[in-house]
């Protein structure tokens, strides 16, 4: 079975000979479409509208399920659905409409389609699609190269690009809470699933203007459809993903930087002055090719010298592998003839299609209206503040500050409802999209803006409301039943009830590995410290084992409520201590240690509890504990499953669970 569209294949690393033909094919391709633009080739008078929908796939327990190949063998269309970088991940391809009439109700209709063709294919394998951003399940783990499609060109990738960086990938981002980490492949670009959406323009010979135009978009466009907020447990930004698939593709060595040498995601470094020639030769000029493909002879100036209309095959890879937010497209229509298209990056995926169509509609609006009523973009805005709103959108969502045409300062929301929706509203209009249309998709953006609602308000209030609860792999597993029930029912996130903890419901999936059921909030203490200390936080807190770190954040013992109980009533004896409390806790601590990783599973943490007699059991990362699992939570599971017996589980159809399921 393929696993990849035919656009995809790639045929591994570039090296000498074949590092200089696939040059060769590039200045020429490249000099073939100069051709193309002087002779007036590219279709003109049709605008058209597209979208690619990525998704994300969770077993019932709402936890990654790398089963991408299974869903498409059991989908069986390679035109609408295709692998993305996960097996974890799915793509799917809506087919282009006229931007008029019916259109955005056509595309809606087919993504939805398409979404309910993969929920019911999985159904019968446990599989589910998700329609998030950043899924709020996942974690590290997730991300090794067996959860990787194996396909040539995901492998190549991921072999030249560290290559080329020469050490492992590092991620930081700063937000409500602070993510720090490294890892060894490109999967964490894994992680982000969009909603990409295309024009294609009637006007090609203007493409620098529209092109402009959407840079000029990205920030108050995203700032009304953010939907990515956390990632591995941590509450980040808005839209999450902007900084984290900047990171996640940045192979730039130490010298590139020192050089400002922007990376293969980006905003840009200036307002395009020529068209989409002067993209495409920056591309050569500033990255170089990192998979090459099996290239046909007849593709570029051989091509029109036999009155063909070339593929450019070549042009479109390398292009493929540099990630703008606005990215330039070549395309051949059905007619034969060649087109050109900005394709949208910064969208994520989800919350519902109706949302990603509304995002879609804002953005299409605004760009016919605005691209007659603005001229020398250039000329009223600096590019840098431009691509400042774009991060700053990303962060803060509908509350971000932007600054908009001739040095206005403005706020994303009252700024959005007052000057930029009438805007996008006559744009739909003079687009001739059908009246319907234009307020049913714009009416769904107003209420989500209007009422402070993106998919990432949504998320951020309803972890707030469960935060009383220790364990947070159960708040985000209920944060991510919660979405696949309303994606199921359809109305926009501005509808949605926040989540809660009840929308969490006991699958044996669910609780498959200890980082599903640790509690990470943790009290600790230092081996020199007072058993006063223990004393008290035990007597705060109410709980049983406190942690014992040394001075470099190590895991060296444990403290248990009953040790301290016996030190106490042993100082109490004729024979005692006369100051019980100023014995240090290196004293009465245990430090013979069984400890788990979060990958293990929790049958065999339990089994281990069980054999060693334990109350409970450090979750360590090297010598650092990062959470732990007692008795408490393995009861708490225990009664779930005893319930579960009597009631499907969240996913309906799912079969109950028995109770006895997480016996060693």
């Amino acid at each position: 079975m393929e696993t990849t569209r035919t656009h995809k294949k790639v045929e591994g690393g570039l090296r000498g000979p074949e590092r200089r033909a696939y040059y060769r094919a590039l200045l020429d391709q490249l000099r073939a479409l100069e051709i193309l633009f002087e002779d007036g080739a590219f279709e003109t008078g049709k605008w058209r509208l597209g979208a690619e929908q990525e998704i994300f796939l969770v077993d019932r327990g709402f936890n990654p399920s790398a089963s991408a190949l299974q869903l498409l063998e059991r989908l069986d269309d390679t035109r609408c659905y295709t692998t993305e970088l996960g097996l974890f991940n799915l793509e799917m391809n809506a087919d282009p409409q006229d931007f008029t009439g019916k259109g955005f109700s056509k595309l809606e209709d087919q993504l939805r389609k398409l979404y309910d063709d993969a929920r019911a294919a999985g159904e019968d394998i446990g599989v589910l699609p998700i329609l998030t951003g950043i899924l709020p399940t996942l974690e590290k783990s997730d991300l090794g190269l067996e959860n990787m499609v194996p396909s040539e060109r995901y492998q190549a990738l991921n072999r030249v690009m560290l290559e080329a960086r020469g050490k492992a990938f590092d991620f930081s981002i700063r937000g409500l809470d602070d993510l720090t980490l490294e890892h060894d492949s490109v999967m964490v670009e894994a992680c982000n699933a969009s909603f990409q959406v295309h024009l294609q323009l009637a006007e090609p010979e203007r493409f620098a203007h529209y092109y402009n135009l959407s840079q000029l978009l990205l920030g108050p466009v995203l700032a009304a459809g953010t939907n990515s907020p956390v990632l591995f447990g941590r509450r980040l930004w808005a839209e999450t993903r902007i900084a984290l698939f900047e990171q996640s593709c940045d192979i730039r060595t130490a010298g590139l930087l020192q050089r400002d040498a922007p990376g293969r995601v980006s905003f840009g470094s200036d307002w395009l002055e020529g068209g989409l020639v002067d993209v495409l030769r920056e591309n050569i000029r500033r990255f170089r090719p990192l998979v090459g493909a099996e290239l046909n002879d007849v593709d570029g100036t051989a091509a029109l010298a036999a009155g063909q209309v070339p593929d450019l095959k070549a042009l479109r890879l390398h292009n493929g592998t540099i990630y703008r937010w606005n990215r330039p497209c070549y395309g051949i229509s059905s007619n034969g003839q060649p087109h050109l298209r900005i394709e949208l990056r910064v969208l994520p995926a989800g919350p519902t299609v109706v949302d990603e169509v509304a995002s879609a509609a804002f953005w299409l609006g605004l760009m016919r209206e605005l691209g007659e009523q603005l001229e020398d973009i250039p000329r009223r805005m600096n590019h840098d503040d431009a691509r400042v709103n774009l991060y700053n959108a990303a962060r803060d969502g509908l509350r971000a500050r932007l600054t908009w045409l001739d040095g206005q300062e403005v706020l994303a929301q009252p700024f959005i409802l007052e000057e930029l929706l009438p805007k996008a509203g006559a744009g739909l209009a003079r687009a001739g999209v059908a009246q319907e249309d234009a307020d049913r998709y714009l009416g769904v953006l107003e209420e989500r803006v209007r009422g402070l609602r993106t998919g990432s308000a949504w998320a951020w209030q309803s972890l707030a409301q469960m935060r009383r609860h220790r364990s947070p792999g159960k708040r985000y597993r209920a944060l991510t039943a919660a979405m696949f029930s309303q994606q199921k029912a359809r109305a926009p996130v501005a509808q949605w009830p926040l989540a809660t903890l009840e929308d969490d419901r006991f699958t044996e999936a669910a609780y498959e590995h200890v980082s599903q059921l640790m509690v990470t909030d943790l009290d600790t203490v230092g081996p020199d410290d007072p058993i006063e200390l223990v004393s008290e936080l035990i007597a705060w807190t109410r709980v049983r084992y406190v942690p014992v770190e040394d001075d470099h954040g190590r895991l060296v013992g444990i403290v248990s409520y009953r040790s301290v109980l016996r030190h106490l009533s042993g100082a109490l004896k004729p024979d005692g201590h006369d100051a019980p409390y100023e014995v240090p806790v290196s004293e009465i601590m245990k430090r013979d240690l069984i400890t788990v990783t979060a990958n293990t599973p929790t049958r065999e943490a339990v089994r281990i509890m069980m054999e060693a007699r334990i109350g409970s059991l450090p979750v360590v990362e090297g010598p650092h504990i990062v959470g732990m699992i007692t008795e408490e939570e393995v009861v708490q599971v225990a009664s779930q499953a005893i319930d579960a017996a009597d009631r499907p589980s969240a996913a309906d159809g799912a079969p109950p669970t028995s109770p006895a399921s997480l016996s060693p």
